[in-house]
């Protein structure tokens, strides 16, 4: 059986790793000011270069610092986290396994024929070229932005 292989969309996987890198960049940025320039940096000297002016008269420049040092390490964890999420869905995409043909498709290395489809939730098609398709006690999700091929592949098991 001549078997097509669905493959990661480039431009999706493009998009998402562009964004995993930028903000994996700021991550760095944020935590290399957090825990290294901002404590070697005296209090007044991080005002002036954060503010653009003089602190004022009574101002607690210890407290600044450390309020401005605790906002890079919350926007450091935020940057992380949004690596390790959009770098992990788009991992996750790219180890997608399903191969189609005509009378049926492999998923992770196990054949199914399109007759062994017990549920086909298509609610999310026509929008967003999403469906979930239940086989072997499985959920298989498709989704046409994720993956190239999953428009002929959803073709053949709607007939």
């Amino acid at each position: 059986m001549n078997m097509k292989k669905i493959t990661l969309n480039k431009e999706y996987a493009r998009r998402h790793g562009a964004v995993a890198l930028l903000m994996c960049g700021l991550f760095f940025w944020f935590a290399y000011d957090g825990f290294i320039v901002y404590p070697r940096t005296p209090a007044h000297d991080l005002y002036v270069s954060i503010e653009g002016s003089e602190p004022p008269k009574g101002c607690d420049l210890e407290a600044f610092k450390t309020q401005k040092t605790r906002t890079q390490y919350l926007f450091a964890l935020l940057a992380a986290l949004a690596t390790l999420t959009i770098g992990g869905r788009l991992a996750k995409a790219a180890r997608l396994n399903v191969a189609f043909g005509d009378t049926g498709f492999t998923w992770d290395g196990k054949s199914y024929s399109y007759k062994d489809i017990t549920h086909v939730d298509d609610s999310k098609w026509a929008k967003k070229g999403i469906t979930v398709v239940t086989v072997g006690g499985r959920r298989l999700t498709l989704d046409g932005w994720h993956h190239a091929g999953v428009t002929e592949m959803h073709a053949k098991f709607m007939v």
